[in-house]
């Protein structure tokens, strides 16, 4: 039975492709931006920011986070005094959150001190 192989078996490549498919497909829905689940708002235009920011968070409950860990509404003072205002703020703020609120937890923020404030959304 001398045969000559005049053809590649592609079954075994093909396989090995499948199975490295699956673990890149179940490892990419583990990958996650935050801990706390906040429905982002929509915009056009997004900046791209190099430098690590402090993270306030605000549900949709109204729950207040900073770098996802919970925090009062009146602690807030105490906690960013940590922090030189020179440093960036991100606020990330769900989208059924009341302007006001909003408004106003970006007062205080401002108001500590901090110039850079911006808001983190969701690119259309």
């Amino acid at each position: 039975m001398d045969r000559e192989l005049d053809q590649i078996n592609v079954i075994p490549l093909v396989d090995v492709m499948l199975v490295l498919l699956v673990i890149v497909l179940t490892t990419a829905t583990f990958i996650s931006t935050g801990q706390i689940p906040v429905d982002l708002a929509k915009a056009k235009e997004v900046g791209d920011r190099k430098d690590v920011p402090i993270v306030i968070t605000l549900n949709a409950e109204g729950r207040l986070f900073l770098n996802d860990k919970p925090l009062l509404e009146d602690d807030l003072k105490p906690a960013l005094s940590a922090y030189s205002s020179e440093s960036a703020v991100v606020v990330r703020a769900d989208k059924t959150t009341m302007l006001e609120r909003f408004v106003a937890l970006v007062d205080n923020v401002r108001g500590l001190g901090f110039q850079h404030v911006s808001l983190e959304v969701v690119r259309l």
